[in-house]
Formats: C-alpha cells, sequence, structure tokens
C-alpha cells in the first residue's frame, strides 16, 4: 500500500510502499477514504512530541471502511464506516481507567503517534477505539469531527454550561467546529486570531462570532470562558486579562509554547486554567451525537496522500481556514 511515513524527526515525509497490516485479536482493517491533518501531527514531525514510534505513519483524524477483521471483532461487520481518533488504546486496569479518566492512562496509546495512522491507503485499529459516523458528511468532512472536533468538544464541555460570552484563541479546525456548537447552545462567541489577520477575522464572523481581533486585543465585554487551540503559551495571560471574575480557561492543545510570567492579580478572583489532555470515549460519543443536531459544517481544504508534505506546510502557514484533510483514493 502506499504511505507516508515520518522516517526522522525533522524531515519531511516520504511517500513509501509498505506491507498491509493485518489486524490482530479485536482489531479491524481499515481502507483509508480521508484523513485529517492536525496540528499534533506538526508537533510530532518537529520534536516537540517525544518519542514517537518510528518510522511512523502519522494521522488520527482516519475515516474509512472496514475490510476485515481480527479474531473477537464484535463491535463492527465489513463494509461499515468508521472513524479512529488519536486515543488508539488503554489498558482499562490503572486507576485513570477505573476512575473514568481513561483519556489520562498510564499505559495509552495514541493513533499515528505510538501507534501508526491514517496517512496511507490502509490502517489497523482496536474495536474499541472506533466510531460508527453519523450524518450525512461525505468522508473529507467527517474526518475533522475525529480530533479538531473531538478534542474541541471535551474543552468546551470543562468551560462548564453557566456562561454566556466564549472566547475562542486560535481560529482553525477545532475552532470552527466549536463555535458552531456553542452559537447553536446560544453563546456568544469571540474570536482571536493572529495580529493583523483579517481574513481569518472575517471567516469568524461569517461563521457567526459576534466580534474577532487579534489575539492581543481585548473584547468589548469581558470573558465568562475561553478556550485557547493556538500553542502559544502567551495567550494564558492574555486570556486572563480578558476574563470576568470566576471565569475560566480551557488549555485545548496537546503542546504549548512557554507561559511567560504574569502578574497574581489577573489570576485572582477565583479565575481557572486548566489544560486538556487526549479525550475520552464518551467525547467521541458527545459529539458525533451532537454534530448532526447542529448541524456542524466542516469546511475543509481536500488535497491527495501524496501532498501530505504541502498540507503540513499550508497548515504550518497558517493558510488553511477550515481543516486541511487528505483524500485517500
Amino acid at each position: 500500500m502506499r504511505a507516508m511515513v515520518l522516517a526522522k524527526q525533522g524531515e519531511p515525509l516520504k511517500q513509501m510502499n509498505v506491507n498491509v497490516p493485518v489486524p490482530a485479536a479485536g482489531q479491524v482493517l481499515i481502507k483509508v477514504k480521508a484523513c485529517g491533518v492536525c496540528r499534533t501531527d506538526l508537533h510530532i514531525i518537529d520534536s516537540e512530541l517525544k518519542e514517537p514510534k518510528l518510522p511512523l505513519i502519522i494521522g488520527h483524524e482516519i475515516i474509512g471502511e472496514v475490510a476485515s477483521l481480527g479474531e473477537n471483532v464484535t463491535k463492527f461487520k465489513i463494509g461499515e464506516r468508521v472513524g479512529v481518533p488519536w486515543l488508539g488504546y488503554t489498558c482499562g486496569k490503572c486507576k485513570f481507567c477505573l476512575s473514568g479518566k481513561e483519556n489520562l492512562c498510564d499505559n495509552a496509546k495514541f493513533t499515528g503517534y505510538t501507534i501508526d495512522g491514517g496517512y496511507a491507503e490502509y490502517t489497523v485499529a482496536d474495536e474499541r477505539y472506533c466510531f460508527r459516523i453519523k450524518g450525512n458528511y461525505s468522508d473529507e468532512h467527517a474526518a475533522p469531527l475525529l480530533c479538531a472536533g473531538l478534542i474541541g468538544y471535551r474543552s468546551y464541555r470543562l468551560c462548564g454550561d453557566k456562561f454566556r460570552r466564549l472566547g475562542i484563541y486560535g481560529f482553525g479546525a477545532a475552532a470552527h467546529i466549536i463555535a458552531q456548537i456553542a452559537m447553536h447552545d446560544g453563546k456568544e462567541v469571540y474570536a482571536f486570531t493572529k495580529d493583523g489577520d483579517s481574513e481569518g477575522q472575517a471567516f469568524a464572523k461569517e461563521l457567526g462570532a459576534v466580534w474577532a481581533g487579534g489575539s492581543n486585543d481585548m473584547p468589548p465585554e469581558k470573558l465568562d470562558a475561553s478556550i485557547i487551540f493556538a500553542p502559544v503559551g502567551a495567550l494564558i495571560p492574555a486570556a486572563l486579562k480578558a476574563t470576568e471574575k470566576g471565569g475560566i480557561v480551557v488549555c485545548g492543545g496537546i503542546h504549548m509554547s512557554n507561559i511567560p510570567e504574569f502578574e497574581y492579580n489577573i489570576l485572582w478572583e477565583e479565575r481557572t486554567v486548566i489544560s486538556v489532555a487526549n479525550l475520552t470515549r464518551e467525547d467521541g460519543d458527545g459529539l458525533l451525537e451532537a454534530a448532526p443536531k447542529v448541524p456542524v459544517k466542516t469546511i475543509v481544504q481536500v488535497y491527495k496522500l501524496e501532498r501530505a508534505n504541502e498540507a503540513l506546510k499550508d497548515l504550518r502557514a497558517g493558510k488553511v481556514h477550515g481543516a486541511a484533510v487528505l483524500k485517500i483514493d
């Protein structure tokens, strides 16, 4: 099969012909139809996430069709359409798994990081960590839901439900999905982009944001909650300054640059800063149930598999509005 392979961190992916994987017990073989291109993929390539499996097929926003079954598979049948997210395995035995926090599992494995992912024609996945895809989404439009959507949804849930004004810092793949859900829930969305990014601000307003500005701008009203998707530590004090007393700032990325020193008074008055780690299957069920009801409309830029490096380059340069997705023919 064709695959785009990371042989060494810091280098471009290489197009290679590799063996089609064979599903083990409890796994399904999936013919990949589409795979989203996520900023986490850049963090892996750039060595910001350490010790990946190498060589590695990255990609963890996978949509495909079940092609064959390993032993003891009962959840899916051949031909069903499934999605595969970042969380690919948990042990089910550690204190986190046993307390409903499988996203913090001590022995977790991650799709496209510690196990091979979806930048390929086929992949294998644990049936327990695959989802049925609901709604009338095409493969390309469903793919961003599997990470941008799921991590965004977990971040959104951590904001609680007793707030009205939501700030979103970094208006990319995750933001454009969660903004739609928030507005459907009656929230006011305030969008923050890179300073001077007029296109990004216009994009946010087209989706229904009540205000859009630069990341260092102050919104016209204090925010009740904020989600930071951009991997920029300096946005934490910026968001705290824009946050009302008792508000919350949720850091929705897996990696962030160092947080600069800031005065205690912007944290005081019971403001909260919290990070999001991975996702749970409950998050997946919740998001995939909610998305068709809104309905969430994903905006995608589609690339062929062999153009994966170009897609990653565009994502790094901020040239992608919505989400970049690889289509595997």
